[in-house]
């Protein structure tokens, strides 16, 4: 895989000419591209390509284009996106980063696609809202916080045919123990897995492996050339074993308003 090419593909295709999903709007100026949802979901800048002598008035006519918006907003910094400086300037303006992760990206072509889960555990599609509301539960557990709002949009994303997101559990006796979904956005080479989260007592066992593979199998179903997840540090060695290359690292930094 040519690791430059790629993340020129990736950042056009996913980042600049960003796919618009359910309930979300993509607003793209010359220097700068908008995801805003109109819902509960997700929003922030997904893009941009700053020069060192605008890059201050840019980021403030992102925070006045976002001022309606009642939840924190990310900007989603990327460790190529210029200025050099951008990180310093996001601070300066009342952004606080959140935790790194790594861009990494594979040819699902090759990967293994025959990776099965332990013994005693079942991959099960998320067709209904009682499989919405047990990936929520999971994700609740093992990331913290409230991710009602990932139900909704997986729900959301079963309505179109074939589905825009499809969501999958591994249950071991009757209770979801992980769960991951893949989102297919359209006219792209890229596939996005999220998730992948697999409750403490149940990890080392080949679990978060098997997700992986079942939503490549799916993403591949679809042509697919690529799978991309944003990865933390917990998943990156194991995705790396499995063939995935590390392109960049990407920040969230989230708009607090300016600092005193």
């Amino acid at each position: 895989m040519d690791h430059a090419a790629v993340l020129r593909d990736f950042d056009e295709q996913m980042r600049r000419d960003h796919p618009a999903g359910t309930g979300t709007r993509v607003e793209r100026d010359e220097r700068v591209t908008r995801v805003l949802s109109t819902g509960d979901g997700w929003n922030g800048v997904v893009w941009s390509d700053l020069k060192t002598a605008s890059a201050d008035t840019v980021i403030a006519d992102q925070i006045r284009r976002f001022g309606a918006v009642s939840e924190p907003w990310e900007w989603k910094h990327y460790s190529y996106d210029g200025p050099a400086d951008l990180p310093s300037r996001l601070r300066s303006a009342g952004f606080v980063p959140d935790q790194a992760e790594a861009l990494m990206v594979a040819e699902i072509a090759e990967l293994r696609l025959d990776t099965p889960p332990p013994a005693g555990v079942e991959l099960v599609p998320v067709r209904d809202d009682e499989g919405a509301a047990a990936v929520v539960r999971v994700h609740d557990e093992v990331f913290g916080g409230d991710h009602a709002a990932i139900g909704v949009a997986i729900l959301a994303g079963l309505e179109s045919q074939p589905p825009a997101v499809e969501a999958v559990l591994a249950v071991a006796g009757g209770v979801a123990v992980s769960a991951g979904r893949v989102e297919f956005p359209p006219d792209r080479d890229f596939a996005s897995l999220w998730g992948g989260g697999t409750l403490r007592q149940w990890r080392g066992r080949g679990i978060f492996r098997s997700l992986v593979a079942h939503r490549a199998r799916l993403a591949s179903e679809r042509g697919y050339r690529y799978l991309q997840v944003d990865a933390s540090p917990d998943s990156r060695p194991i995705l790396g074993r499995l063939g995935f290359a590390e392109l960049a690292m990407t920040t969230p930094y989230e708009f607090h308003g300016p600092q005193d």
